[in-house]
């Protein structure tokens, strides 16, 4: 109950979307990313539950609602962050083998059933020692047709039916465990918690990069990993993804300011005007979209309304007001 109250509370699901519409644009079909977006959508509201305790912000309202801490308790809060952490790994090592995403955990007693099959019925199968996690062919593609690096096979006609391999769930893993990690989310998160004043524009150009800004290049570069794009084409995404987070953080600075409970926060606000601070997110969404211009040669003929979905993602958070 209380890990669906912190996952289903409302949101923008911006991670799940790009990550969804990246693999779409490379490959023509969002399916092979649905374990992805899921995993970054879980493990984004766990780094939100553990924000919003008495010893990091202190937050009672996230999203119009009581936080988890508020309504359920500090421990409680703790443990259902530590689970959503280990169950967005979890989700990320699926096979997308069906089309709805397996339950995060068992129904206590006496409630329905969630209606989605447990992982054993979606393709993840074990070997005879019991130990062994074997990626399962996605159902809706039986055929051997060879596949690209990222699992993902050649488009043909502008279509292009995918599928998982192991070595793409773990690469999927890698870039998740990276983007939360002391290298990212935690260590922005830390940075953030025991920065003293004076505050400078390279500490909070950390922070944004770091607490908020790799889960969102991660969330791109996930999507363009399970659509089996290459090496270099990853790279670019992930400029693009960059580029977007550190637009999302400015403006979102913007938009708390004037909010008493987000006084003590560390903000952009802190070292530079409004006006400057939105030109510089203006100067990021620009450097997205130019980046997305470099990439719209590799983007399949069936992946271009989320090319487009791409575009308008990144244009908007100029105009956004939430």
């Amino acid at each position: 109950e209380t890990m669906r109250y912190a996952l289903l509370g409302g949101g923008k699901r911006l991670r799940p979307v790009l990550c969804l519409a990246s693999c779409q644009a490379l490959c023509g079909d969002p399916f092979p990313a649905l374990p992805a977006a899921l995993a970054i959508e879980v493990l984004h509201n766990y780094t939100l539950v553990h924000d919003d305790l008495p010893c990091m912000d202190d937050d009672l309202i996230r999203r119009g609602r009581p936080t988890v801490h508020a309504r359920y308790g500090y421990a409680e809060a703790v443990l259902v962050g530590d689970a959503l952490q280990a169950a967005a790994f979890q989700l990320a090592l699926l096979p997308p083998s069906g089309n709805t995403a397996p339950p995060l955990a068992p129904p206590p007693s006496g409630r329905s059933a969630p209606i989605h099959p447990p992982p054993s019925e979606r393709g993840v199968a074990r070997s005879a020692g019991g130990s062994t996690p074997c990626a399962a062919p996605n159902p809706r593609h039986q055929d051997d047709a060879p596949l690209r690096e990222g699992g993902c096979r050649e488009a043909t006609g502008g279509s292009t039916p995918c599928t998982a391999s192991t070595a793409t769930q773990l690469a999927l893993t890698r870039a998740l465990a990276h983007a939360a990690g002391p290298a990212g989310v935690v260590g922005g998160q830390w940075v953030d918690v025991t920065g003293l004043p004076p505050h400078s524009s390279a500490r909070i150009a950390y922070v944004h990069a770091h607490k908020t800004g790799d889960l969102i290049e991660c969330a791109v570069r996930m999507g363009s990993i399970a659509a089996g794009a290459s090496p270099d084409i990853q790279r670019e995404m992930a400029d693009f993804g960059r580029s977007l987070g550190q637009a999302f953080q400015i403006i979102d600075d913007l938009l708390d300011a004037g909010d008493p409970a987000k006084s003590e926060e560390l903000s952009i606000l802190r070292v530079e005007t409004p006006q400057a601070a939105r030109s510089r997110a203006r100067a990021a969404t620009e450097r997205a979209l130019g980046t997305l211009k470099t990439v719209e040669r590799h983007v399949a003929d069936t992946g271009r309304d989320a090319l487009v979905l791409l575009r308008a993602l990144a244009r908007d958070q100029l105009s956004r007001s939430l």
